[in-house]
């Protein structure tokens, strides 16, 4: 399944990269593809920012594609809706430019896993049993060729792709079902002097 047809996008414009990472902005999208849609007020009041800010920042996604305004409920409400339900970056051939916007980009969106992480640990005590032994991180070491990683990206998405759709069709929520984040670092790392 291509990224395009599973409602996804790839990134490469670091003008479009260096808008989405932001810490606000992540969030107002993240509550969009949450709540299906919302207008400034609501969205401002959920993420913990006025409604003028959350305007502000939902216009800066609209610009560079992420959001667009969704059909209204009445006359006098504007909500907004997100455009893709995934974004992906590609440098195969990066300009310095492109790297350095994607490297930010990364960066944010790790910092806010690990503040939830460490939100998360602080209140996992108070969760019931099923829910307390589901979230914390996993830690594996892989010996993989690119193509393999690549593959296991695809397979990936393939197998996680009936549960991010339910993000936009809270019918299709069985019961007990809450939000997840799961943010996947892969990180390559350097040979050792045994010679990997």
């Amino acid at each position: 399944m291509s990224l395009e047809s599973s409602g996804g996008r790839v990134l490469d414009d670091p003008a479009a990269m260096r808008a989405f990472a932001h810490p606000v902005r992540l969030a107002l999208h993240e509550l969009l593809l949450r709540a299906g849609a919302a207008t400034a007020a609501e969205a401002g009041r959920e993420v913990g920012v006025s409604q003028a800010l959350a305007s502000y920042h939902l216009r800066q996604l609209a610009k560079y594609g992420f959001v667009e305004q969704a059909a209204a409920r009445d006359e006098r409400e504007r909500p907004w809706q997100v455009t893709q339900r995934l974004q992906e970056w590609d440098d195969a051939a990066p300009g310095p430019e492109q790297s350095a916007a994607r490297s930010l980009l990364e960066q944010v969106i790790a910092e806010r896993a690990l503040s939830r992480l460490m939100e998360w640990q602080e209140r996992r005590h108070d969760e019931p049993g099923p829910w307390r032994a589901i979230g914390g991180v996993d830690n594996r070491y892989l010996y993989a060729t690119p193509e393999e990683v690549a593959a296991l990206g695809r397979a990936l998405t393939e197998l996680l792709e009936p549960l991010m759709t339910r993000a936009q069709d809270p019918a299709a929520r069985p019961a007990g079902a809450r939000p997840l984040q799961l943010t996947q670092l892969l990180i390559p790392l350097p040979p050792t002097t045994s010679g990997d």
